[in-house]
């Protein structure tokens, strides 16, 4: 299938490899690379409306609207846009209902490392026809696919589950303090929680991002869990409470203020520790 993807950043450009890989034909388009990755041919946005199938994996609304709105307008009527990035299911159901092309969105969970191994789990939001149109194309990047319902619930979804990730990290944050302060070795009371009723399978994989951060790398960066979960209070308003996502997100906005946007969500306990010196100094 001749497919066009947009966005090859840390997440997308392992995702266009493995279409690639597959056996597609990918005209992949990011202005911020002077080249593309071997297997991929770069294109501007426009031609990106050639394929039969398009994919968007950019990091906000704002680009994902310019691209569709512009870049795919003059696409044929049975082109299918596939927003795989976290922008919000507002953006998603406005773009399906004006835009120039039929939207379906597929944002995936899991991190850079899960993107190279194609091991990321896809919340496909569309019709029953378009899921099972894009299925086999998402099988290429993913391990799992999941119809969630009309356009939209993809994100609605991503988000959801990105406010429990962004709140579960605070928790073993603040649950190495409490071990910290306790005088316990660190190392072995990760041990301890990842044997525990909280031990999650992401308690387990964060352990060296949560015990040494200079060797981890960076799976999500705080900026962008930040945003998503920024997006989760919008959708939220006044009509629910998120106590917990709130607090979170105020966490965020430390590590952010404090100049760790690009390091890994894990760095929230390094905010933390921040919070902690800040109110140390202030009582002294």
């Amino acid at each position: 299938m001749l497919i066009g993807f947009a966005g090859l950043g840390r997440m997308g450009r392992p995702m266009a490899t493995h279409l690639a890989r597959a056996g597609h034909t990918v005209l992949a388009h990011d202005p911020g690379l002077d080249r593309v990755p071997d297997g991929l041919t770069a294109v501007a946005a426009a031609e990106l409306a050639v394929a039969d199938l398009s994919i968007s994996m950019l990091p906000d609304g704002a680009s994902t609207r310019e691209l569709v709105v512009r870049g795919l307008a003059d696409a044929d009527r049975d082109h299918l846009h596939v927003v795989m990035g976290t922008v919000g299911p507002a953006v998603v159901r406005d773009l399906a209902t004006t835009g120039p092309v039929a939207i379906v969105d597929a944002p995936v969970s899991g991190s850079v490392s899960m993107a190279e191994a194609a091991a990321l789990t896809a919340m496909v939001g569309g019709t029953d026809e378009q899921f099972a149109r894009i299925r086999p194309v998402l099988a290429a990047m993913t391990s799992a696919q999941f119809h969630t319902g009309p356009a939209g619930s993809g994100s609605a979804a991503k988000l959801a589950v990105n406010a429990v990730l962004a709140t579960l990290s605070q928790g073993i944050a603040e649950g190495l303090l409490i071990a910290e302060a306790g005088g316990l070795d660190l190392p072995v009371f990760y041990e301890v929680l990842r044997a525990s009723a909280a031990g999650a399978p992401y308690v387990g994989y964060k352990e060296e991002a949560f015990l040494a951060p200079d060797s981890a790398g960076v799976a999500a960066p705080i900026s962008l869990i930040r945003k998503d979960l920024g997006l989760a209070l919008d959708l939220a308003g006044d009509r629910f409470a998120l106590p917990g996502a709130e607090a979170a997100y105020a966490v965020l906005n430390d590590a952010t203020a404090a100049g760790l946007g690009d390091e890994d969500m894990a760095q929230v306990l390094a905010a933390l520790r921040l919070r902690t010196t800040t109110k140390q100094e202030a009582l002294s």
